[in-house]
């Protein structure tokens, strides 16, 4: 993938999704052998897509079964998804490790402006206990990039982490506190404060530490907890380069180079922009693997393009970076 395409994608519009997402579908069913195996053998011509939602979307599952590769590289290093004790892992063979960087930074800016004003603060317990989380790669980089003293990741040192938050705000420093969801409420539970400068972001995951909250209650536990009128939410996944993030709602919008399609209930292979239905994802930034991806997650897409995560498909794996079933 040369530099131009990256450029496109990195500066792509909503005019021009449309055509770039064509270029990027004929280029990995011509240059990825699991999705084009995967688009024959459900009978679709590839010749004859004309518009992003003909596309065919590999199941996420493959993402656990096969090396999904466009084009043949050594990968700089493999993502892995959490998982419980008993599942087999998705990896995502990551040819450049620089390239997610430079988008998920692009992101970040998109929504939350210069990254130098903020203090970033990860709460990731469970992913730091483990290897090769793409999370904690993306927050550790944004952590270094803030250039702040303050920021770091913190374990269970809630005496500590509750001290550091305390400074902040004393010295009107804006802090995004961004933590796995039980151990937000784990904190919450233990602290309260009242944090005027700060955004709390949390990325989903109970993974059996807890008992399930529905969102809104979960989100009503935080704000109360911390003194903050919104929490902010983050959509990610192993199987994607690209964020979606929620600034208050549970409402997610994604950048210009990832959009969010609906699967009919009755036909998986009818796909619409809004509505209801299971969430099929174009993520023009999964160059060098596969940018269409039909996944396990069930949603609602609105007119504006903005989005809910409703809960999962009934036999899905656990997800560490699942939203909480309404």
């Amino acid at each position: 993938m040369t530099g131009e395409w990256k450029h496109k994608i990195l500066n792509v519009t909503d005019a021009g999704f449309p055509e770039l997402a064509l270029e990027v579908f004929r280029h990995q069913y011509a240059n990825c052998g699991v999705y084009r195996a995967y688009v024959n053998a459900i009978g679709a011509d590839a010749k004859k897509v004309e518009n992003p939602e003909q596309i065919p979307f590999l199941p996420i599952r493959f993402f656990k079964s096969h090396e999904i590769k466009t084009g043949s590289f050594v990968a700089e290093t493999v993502f892995e998804s959490s998982g419980t004790t008993g599942t087999i892992n998705s990896r995502h063979f990551i040819k450049n490790v620089a390239w997610y960087e430079q988008v998920f930074t692009k992101i970040f800016q998109q929504f939350y402006g210069d990254i130098e004003k903020w203090c970033i603060i990860g709460l990731l317990p469970s992913y730091l206990e483990r290897k090769n989380s793409s999370l904690v790669h993306m927050v550790n980089r944004l952590v270094q990039k803030t250039g702040n003293l303050h920021s770091s990741f913190y374990m269970y040192d809630f005496d500590q982490l509750a001290e550091v938050l305390f400074e902040l705000e004393k010295n009107d420093q804006p802090v995004l506190l961004i933590g796995v969801s039980f151990a937000l409420l784990d904190f919450a539970e233990r602290k309260k404060l009242s944090l005027r400068n700060a955004v709390i972001m949390e990325t989903g995951g109970m993974k059996g530490r807890r008992e399930e909250l529905i969102r809104d209650e979960m989100h009503r536990v935080l704000k109360r907890s911390f003194g903050v009128s919104t929490i902010h939410s983050e959509y990610g996944m192993t199987e994607l380069l690209s964020q979606a993030y929620s600034r208050g709602e549970g409402i997610f919008n994604c950048p210009p180079w990832m959009k969010m399609l609906v699967r009919d209930d009755e036909d998986p292979f009818s796909v619409n922009t809004q509505g209801s239905g299971a969430i099929n994802i174009i993520d023009l930034a999964n160059i060098y693997s596969c940018s269409f991806i039909a996944t396990d997650d069930v949603g609602k897409i609105y007119p504006d393009g903005g989005f809910e995560i409703l809960g999962r498909m009934d036999g899905s794996d656990l997800r560490g970076c699942s939203l909480l079933a309404l």
